[in-house]
């Protein structure tokens, strides 16, 4: 909305990061809980006629926590940029991220024209 202050980015990644890491934290406890499961029966899940397989469920559930603690990593280093002053400059070429890329994406690390190159190659 035009006028209307934009939000502060610590604040934004503050909230972010306390969000990634809640998911994070039941991801974790939900693979225990599947590990323990898998553990405790002595199923051929190979086999198992009920659908996909206790392995799958956990190979599928460790992904998710992989990309939820890659996120979190991501908002780590964004708040660490902020914090040295560094986070509006594109670690490739050195020019400006820009403030509606910022304001998109609180985590970018390059600029639009870079991340389109990289994405490219």
């Amino acid at each position: 909305m035009p006028g209307s202050p934009e939000p502060d980015r610590s604040a934004v990644l503050a909230a972010e990061r306390e969000r990634t890491g809640e998911q994070v934290e039941q991801l974790s406890v939900e693979m225990a809980r599947v590990v323990a499961a898998s553990e405790s029966s002595n199923a051929d899940d190979e086999h198992d006629p009920e659908g996909s397989t206790i392995a799958f469920e956990r190979a599928q559930l460790a992904a998710v926590l992989d990309a939820a603690r890659g996120r979190l990593s991501e908002i780590d280093a964004a708040l660490e940029r902020l914090a040295e002053g560094a986070d509006d400059v594109c670690e490739r070429c050195g020019q400006p991220i820009g403030a509606d890329r910022l304001a998109a994406r609180p985590t970018a690390r390059l600029c639009i024209t870079c991340a389109r190159d990289q994405h490219r190659a």
